[in-house]
């Protein structure tokens, strides 16, 4: 590719974990950890550790395509490079459904607090979150410098925020008698709530997606995959760990702020959550964009969607059709199913990433085969434990995907 069709390498270590922090650290601290509860119980802290496994071997695996093939698109790219056209193109298509999907819940979650706040009608929330979605839309275009330094401020905002959960939950612990943690009806639930923790910790990826923008890929990407990685399991399990010591309650919209009493601590959480989804929103939509750019590249989508601004900073109708996607999610309007359906496809695209990896030549290679040998396992084995309607749903657009891909092309060949 010529050097004036690349985006510029602009993100250094630093700035690579904060972008992963960022796309983790919100839907899935806020929202993911207390639906997990209602189906682990007491085993709680077993889901997000199973979960951290799962993306521990995932992560490797993606740190080891990216650090040998640094380009944007992540598994999409791997796919073509390692296996074939069509897992390819269904990588591609799968983590611009999962994560347009995770963009749909975070802005379900955004309007649903704005809404409760500031009252009026209930389609008010679903306005406030396509609000929420075009701002940050219109955020990206204006280049990823400028998101970088928004984005670490909504990180340390978040990490605040959920800090300020994790002291509230201590000191109730001490002033409340007895608290009955339910226990899970079976394993499956359990295995049920890892599945949607392992979504909570994908982040990672974002750092792959990004490898035509990150300085010195090869040292850089696995660093950074890796410290995120860490970083956020501490960050779940001191979350799980003290949201056990509170008393049951149903999540929903609320997330972790639904285990609270009213009050202001609970009001600083809240908006902890608004601020960190957002930033989780603001991530989504640069990540997928690169997915699209770089399938508009080889024209599994319209070529005219790899157009870059003036500044090369940028792939502005690579970010509205990212936008529009999330908006259609978000008119659905169901943060629960909108979820699952990210479970169910990025768990697929990483069984094609953990492929990838396997793929790699031993001369090239840093992480043992039996890493994503464990990765591609425990991906597809947690799939088998996503709700049916989701299995149903998730399939059937993963063959009108692959339809769609199969007549583009035809009429190239």
């Amino acid at each position: 590719m010529h050097t004036s069709e690349q985006l510029q390498r602009t993100t250094g270590l630093a700035g690579a974990v904060i972008l992963g922090l960022g796309s983790i650290i919100g839907t899935g601290a806020f929202v993911t950890i207390a639906l997990s509860a209602e189906l682990a119980g007491s085993y709680l802290l077993w889901a997000i550790a199973i979960a951290a496994v799962v993306a521990a071997c995932n992560g490797l695996s993606s740190a080891q395509l990216a650090a040998i093939h640094p380009v944007s698109g992540g598994t999409y790219e791997y796919g073509y490079q390692f296996l074939n056209h069509d897992l390819g193109f269904i990588a591609g298509w799968l983590f611009v459904i999962a994560k347009s999907a995770s963009a749909a819940t975070a802005a379900i979650a955004i309007g649903s607090a704005m809404q409760l706040w500031l009252g009026g009608a209930e389609w008010l929330a679903s306005l406030y979150a396509a609000a929420v979605i075009t701002l940050f839309a219109l955020l990206v275009v204006g280049g990823v410098r400028r998101s970088n330094r928004v984005n670490a401020l909504l990180v340390m905002l978040s990490v605040v925020a959920l800090s300020v959960f994790i002291g509230y939950a201590v000191n109730q612990a001490t002033s409340l008698l007895n608290v009955s943690v339910p226990q899970p009806t079976s394993m499956i639930e359990v295995l049920s709530a890892a599945a949607l923790m392992f979504v909570a910790y994908t982040g990672y990826g974002r750092v792959a997606t990004m490898g035509e923008e990150v300085r010195q890929p090869r040292q850089t990407i696995p660093q950074a995959i890796i410290a995120t990685v860490l970083v956020v399991t501490l960050l779940y399990l001191a979350v799980g760990w003290a949201l056990l010591k509170l008393p049951p309650a149903l999540a929903n919209q609320q997330g972790l702020a639904a285990f609270m009493q009213v009050g202001i601590w609970q009001r600083v959480v809240i908006a902890g959550a608004i601020i960190a989804m957002a930033g989780v929103i603001l991530n989504l939509i640069l990540g997928v964009s690169r997915v699209i750019l770089a399938m508009a590249r080889r024209h599994d989508l319209p070529f005219a969607l790899a157009q870059l601004n003036s500044e090369r900073s940028s792939a502005p109708r690579a970010v509205w059709a990212t936008a529009l996607v999330m908006l259609l999610l978000v008119i659905a309007g169901d943060l629960r199913l909108a979820w699952s359906l990210s479970a169910f496809t990025v768990l697929v695209y990483y069984g094609i990433t953990n492929l990838a990896a396997l793929r790699v030549p031993q001369t090239q290679r840093f992480v043992p085969r039996w890493v994503s040998v464990i990765g591609l396992v425990s991906c597809l084995a947690l799939v088998l434990f996503i709700e049916p309607f989701i299995l149903y749903l998730g399939s059937v657009l993963v063959f009108v995907g692959w339809l769609l891909h199969r007549w583009r092309w035809s009429q190239r060949y």
